[in-house]
């Protein structure tokens, strides 16, 4: 009896440890948050070689009465891997300092490739507050926690606050750099053949301007919302479009839909991939559609990748009507607009390209 009570015990505790790790998982993120919002990266990576915290509370301009909380920071920061330690010094005087650890390249302010946006458009008040509003949603008829929260749709505040529309077309256009980066070295032959091709949602033109300087002859116009492209200027291969993709999109040799779909429901997701459909020619006249989107799939071995597609399933289901796909429900969605095959390349780590032909 007292073996079973112990395992009780235990497994009460084990599950309590569980709950907790849970409970107070949003520190990763938020620690993270502070850091950069500190600019740490950035401090760290012009020293040029391992930081003393000394020499980090120094440059962050800081009393020395922060020094032992400035550590702890960088103590959860060392343990979710975003900085190593390194031994600094000879035998007898030895400290330790702090470097990048490979990951927080991104971070970097001067990185072209950096996350940044991203990372403080997502960790913003203004969305993670809907989490707060979420089971209340479940009890109304709102059709998204964000119009509970905020009573308005995304897109709709998204166009009347400045600071949303900014931090959403800065988030965006920090992720484009790096997927058309990858593309661009990795699968060129997605592009290959091409003479035109209309970015559906393409924001401030990032990736159409990384497709024309991959490609000269190619033809790229960037269509978005007409707040999002209001005032931009195009140049000889790159042109912006404002519009509706429910209502009609420009006509090209292809159409890119980069992170579109997911934020649309099937229902909504079809009339747009209907509008893609007319916009292009047919299959044997070398037209396609270009999807980069998430196809959700459980790899053996690769728990972290599903938790993390997870995780923005969830992202979606806070603020739009969308959700992540798995291949089959990619399949069905494309069959049911009458589209005759496709191709998924997992080039893009969590993503997939996605070619689909009328």
């Amino acid at each position: 009896m007292a073996l079973e009570n112990g395992e009780l015990s235990k497994e009460l505790l084990d599950s309590q440890a569980h709950i907790w790790n849970h409970i107070f998982s949003l520190i990763n993120s938020m620690s993270l948050k502070c850091a950069v919002e500190l600019q740490i990266p950035d401090i760290i990576h012009r020293h040029g070689s391992p930081m003393l915290l000394s020499e980090l509370v120094k440059a962050l301009g800081l009393k020395d009465e922060r020094t032992h909380f400035v550590y702890r920071l960088m103590r959860i920061l060392v343990h979710s891997g975003f900085f190593v330690k390194q031994s600094v010094g000879n035998d007898e005087d030895e400290e330790e300092g702090y470097l990048l650890a490979p990951v927080s390249r991104l971070l970097i302010k001067d990185e072209p490739l950096n996350v940044r946006p991203y990372l403080l458009a997502v960790l913003d008040p203004m969305l993670l507050d809907t989490w707060q509003h979420m089971s209340e949603w479940f009890q109304n008829d709102d059709v998204t926690p964000f119009y509970t929260t905020h009573g308005r749709m995304f897109w709709d505040l998204a166009s009347h606050e400045p600071k949303l529309n900014e931090f959403f077309n800065e988030a965006m256009a920090s992720d484009a750099r790096l997927v058309i980066s990858v593309i661009l070295k990795h699968c060129r032959g997605v592009f290959e053949g091409l003479d035109s091709i209309v970015d559906v949602g393409g924001g401030t033109g990032t990736i159409a301007r990384a497709i024309v300087e991959g490609f000269p002859d190619i033809r790229c116009i960037c269509f978005d919302l007409p707040h999002v492209i209001n005032g931009l200027v195009g140049s000889k291969n790159v042109s912006y479009a404002g519009g509706d993709m429910f209502q009609t999109i420009p006509t090209a040799h292809a159409v890119l839909l980069k992170w579109i779909l997911h934020d649309w429901n099937d229902e909504e997701c079809m009339k747009i991939l209907k509008k893609c459909k007319e916009a292009i020619p047919s299959k044997e006249n070398g037209g396609k559609l270009i999807i980069i989107d998430m196809v959700v799939k459980a790899r053996e071995g690769e728990n972290k990748v599903l938790e993390t597609q997870l995780f923005f399933d969830m992202h979606l289901m806070t603020l739009m009507t969308g959700r992540e796909r798995s291949e089959d429900d990619w399949a069905k969605l494309f069959i049911d607009v009458g589209f005759s095959d496709y191709k998924i390349t997992p080039i893009l780590g969590l993503r997939s390209l996605i070619e689909v032909y009328p």
